[in-house]
């Protein structure tokens, strides 16, 4: 128990000290397939520690709604990670329906950035806004219904109501047991849950983080007005998120092995990860935004796919 506790905690700080590598990885990717050397690997460090000393600009029309969202945000975020079983360490926090409160801490973040960039009164903000909170209420569903998928598995595999309910239950290492034993439909939620890191972290083929086309920004032009250490807490908030959805992933992936090779083995599969994004950046094409729902339709029918063949059983 004291060594899960430890794992735990060594994977908790790692998460929050190496989240801001995840961007830094995907760029270096991108800029390798472009054929340009590119920024260096720990550019958001640089970023968030530049930011974090300069001074801030605010617009006489915003409240305190404008300077509370970034903070809010951030702080929901990390709550949200503090929910997850980390490096095969079940969260001491967790508890039965906990996934339930991991997902509405993220969206409390999100409605806390789409507030703030309402609070400026800028139409361009607002625009942003509008289409974040389009493409979110088109996304949580599928991140529940994977739940879905997820808990009927432990369910079946012996889990009582108590604990199948649970993050810890659902991403610990069982999934991958399971599918190591012929239930190969769940091979299909890793694949779900990467198209739902793409939407949920504004990526591409979702949303371009690195573009200045008014008409195409969705997360970025919501955030346009911050600045300072405002805009780190965003920025941070932003990195962390993205280790969220992969931990997710790596959830699935890692079978139940020692609790310290499991727990290396789950880094190595986020920091893959990052990878992977920034290989599907570099080879897609940004989707036109009309097609978005489309995208997010597949993913559901693939999701309720793995649902009935797991039921089918």
């Amino acid at each position: 128990m004291k060594q899960s506790i430890i794992v735990y905690f060594v994977q908790f700080v790692l998460a929050l000290v190496l989240a801001p590598l995840l961007p830094g990885i995907i760029n270096r990717v991108k800029a390798k397939f472009a054929g340009r050397h590119g920024k260096p690997i720990l550019q958001t460090y640089y970023d968030l520690a530049k930011l974090m000393r300069k001074g801030e600009v605010i617009s006489r029309t915003t409240t305190w709604v404008f300077a509370c969202g970034p903070a809010i945000s951030l702080a929901t975020t990390l709550c949200a990670i503090a929910l997850l079983p980390l490096g095969g360490a079940t969260s001491p926090l967790a508890f039965t329906g906990d996934f339930i409160l991991a997902a509405y801490l993220l969206g409390m973040g999100r409605f806390a950035i789409m507030l703030s960039a309402l609070d400026t009164g800028a139409a361009f903000e607002g625009m942003g806004a509008s289409r974040e909170a389009t493409f979110s209420a088109l996304a949580e569903p599928l991140f529940f219904l994977i739940l879905l998928v997820l808990t009927s598995v432990t369910l079946d595999m012996g889990h009582s109501p108590y604990t199948a309910f649970s993050l810890s239950s659902l991403f610990g290492g069982q999934i991958a047991g399971a599918w190591l034993t012929g239930r190969a439909e769940l091979l299909l939620l890793p694949c779900i849950l990467f198209i739902l890191l793409l939407v949920e972290n504004c990526r591409i083929p979702v949303d371009d983080p690195n573009t200045h086309l008014e008409l195409t920004m969705i997360h970025e032009a919501m955030v346009l007005d911050h600045s300072g250490p405002n805009l780190a807490m965003i920025v941070y908030g932003a990195a962390l998120k993205l280790w969220f959805f992969a931990a997710l992933i790596a959830g699935l992936l890692t079978p139940a092995l020692p609790l310290w090779q499991q727990a290396g083995l789950r880094v190595v599969i986020v920091l893959l990860l990052a990878v992977i994004v920034g290989i599907v950046e570099s080879v897609m094409a940004r989707l036109r935004m009309d097609r978005v729902p489309y995208l997010l339709g597949g993913a559901s029918a693939m999701a309720a796919l793995a649902l009935i063949l797991t039921q089918a059983r």
